[in-house]
């Protein structure tokens, strides 16, 4: 199994989901937009992660790649690939299946409490997480639920902060992806640095700097066992995919 990941700036790096990869011994390829990659076409893979960035969907004047990206995750949805998109790129899932990403009513920034519903308490992706988990969050901007999306996490400053689409696309307002070090590297970038003194004044940073000190070992747990229940069903249908070309017909049941 191989997977793909689309990154849109540099410190936006898969994180912790890159530890989990190589501990697994899952090949993957990182691919670079905002270096001038061009996307590349997410059916010759197995899993697609698409992780998180300053930009907004629509802001293709500034950002061309951005309409080649979404044109493959259109394809990446219509063709089965199972989806896993973090901050932005769960606002990229919803925009390519045509709901409105705008700004939210207030940013947010830091570790914030979001809540399953009850579709999302029963999604095997967040199986092994409580009710009303402990997040990070750094985003300005809000999805809506595409056409037939399925609502699994909300907050009460952020209504939609997670959602399937079909059987294996997944976008979640909020990441679980980050370390120490990538939440201390944003804090010193002034375009995110702005958000943050804006909302907890000059002493933003260390506030945030404690806030990740005390909530990340937690974090960190959730983390990985989302991404192992994201794998799984990555693998469940790579094996799915890989019996209908033997032409194996025994029957299966779709998740």
């Amino acid at each position: 199994m191989r997977a793909l990941v689309y990154q849109h700036v540099a410190c936006e790096h898969p994180g912790l989901f890159a530890d989990r990869l190589r501990a697994a011994g899952l090949p993957f390829h990182v691919a670079r937009l905002d270096e001038g990659e061009p996307p590349p076409d997410p059916r010759a893979y197995d899993a697609l992660l698409v992780l998180g960035g300053p930009m907004n969907v629509d802001e293709e004047v500034r950002y061309p790649w951005l309409a080649a990206e979404k044109a493959a995750i259109q394809r990446a949805v219509a063709g089965g690939v199972p989806f896993l998109g973090i901050c932005l790129g769960a606002q990229l899932l919803a925009r390519a299946l045509g709901a409105p990403v705008t700004a939210n009513a207030v940013p947010e920034v830091g570790f914030e409490l979001v809540e399953l519903t009850a579709a999302g308490q029963a999604d095997p992706l967040f199986r092994g997480w409580p009710v009303r988990p402990r997040v990070f969050q750094w985003h300005g901007d809000t999805f809506a639920l595409p056409a037939g999306a399925v609502r699994l996490a909300g907050g009460p400053a952020c209504a939609n902060q997670a959602f399937r689409y079909g059987p294996r696309a997944y976008g979640l307002q909020f990441h679980v992806e980050v370390t120490a070090a990538m939440i201390a590297a944003w804090g010193e970038l002034a375009s995110y640095r702005q958000a943050l003194v804006e909302l907890r004044g000059p002493d933003g940073p260390a506030w945030l700097a404690r806030e990740a000190e005390a909530a990340l070992p937690a974090l960190h747990v959730l983390a990985q066992r989302l991404l192992d229940s994201f794998l799984a069903l990555a693998t469940s249908a790579c094996e799915r995919r890989a019996r209908t070309a033997s032409g194996d017909s025994a029957p299966h049941r779709e998740r």
